[in-house]
């Protein structure tokens, strides 16, 4: 699949170029344009798995299906500021809620249930899972990096896109009580093993944060 990411990383699109009869999975409302491309609205997984990536996994309800007839054009756009990455994935993928733009088909999309360890973390329970040999593009909220970990890596929960099946984590304080309550900085995710994290630049917790105290107090 012939693919290209432009105007990144702050209003990043991303524009594929489809061969005759090729598919791409994408979110619903990611579409911006498209030529000789058939769209098809479904519910992927079935009814239930709509509710799981719905209620659980932060996503739609609803998956698009975008078929080539002929020589196809396609561009989508997540629905925040920020980038796309493209990560090929040959096994399993997790990723935050919310990350997900479009795959190629033979990608399963599911829920995984983090445990206490992601709602400690105010991240929300459950991570996506995906599954399979294909190509994934993930949204992220401000610039998205790789970082390669070979023994551990301790990212802030508010800035982790995906990362690997490889890897174990665990979800502590950054520090002492008073470093955590002081320094400005939540909870982080300690990583461990070897694989790959992808980072976005920026949290949307603190971007939402700073938005909050700029709006005029009541008396």
């Amino acid at each position: 699949m012939e693919y290209r990411i432009v105007c990144r990383p702050s209003y990043s699109l991303l524009e594929l170029k489809l061969r005759d009869g090729e598919e791409v999975i994408a979110e619903a409302g990611a579409m911006v344009y498209m030529k000789n491309v058939e769209l098809k609205t479904e519910v992927k997984g079935g009814l239930f798995g709509g509710l799981k990536r719905a209620l659980l996994g932060g996503e739609s309800f609803f998956i698009n299906r975008f078929v080539a007839r002929g020589e196809g054009l396609l561009g989508l756009a997540p629905k925040y500021n920020g980038d796309i990455a493209h990560i090929p994935v040959r096994g399993r993928l997790f990723a935050q809620s919310g990350a997900f733009l479009a795959s190629t088909p033979d990608i399963e999309i599911d829920t995984k249930w983090g445990g206490g360890r992601t709602f400690f973390a105010g991240e929300g329970l459950f991570l996506l899972k995906l599954e399979g040999d294909g190509d994934v593009f993930l949204s992220s909220f401000g610039g998205v990096e790789e970082i390669e970990v070979d023994g551990s890596l301790i990212v802030d929960t508010g800035h982790i896109v995906a990362f690997e099946d490889s890897l174990d984590f665990d979800v502590r304080k950054v520090g002492g009580l008073k470093a955590t309550l002081l320094s400005g900085e939540g909870l982080v995710a300690e990583f461990r093993g070897q694989g790959k994290v992808w980072i976005q630049t920026r949290s949307v917790g603190e971007y939402i944060g700073w938005l909050a105290s700029l709006l005029p107090k009541r008396d």
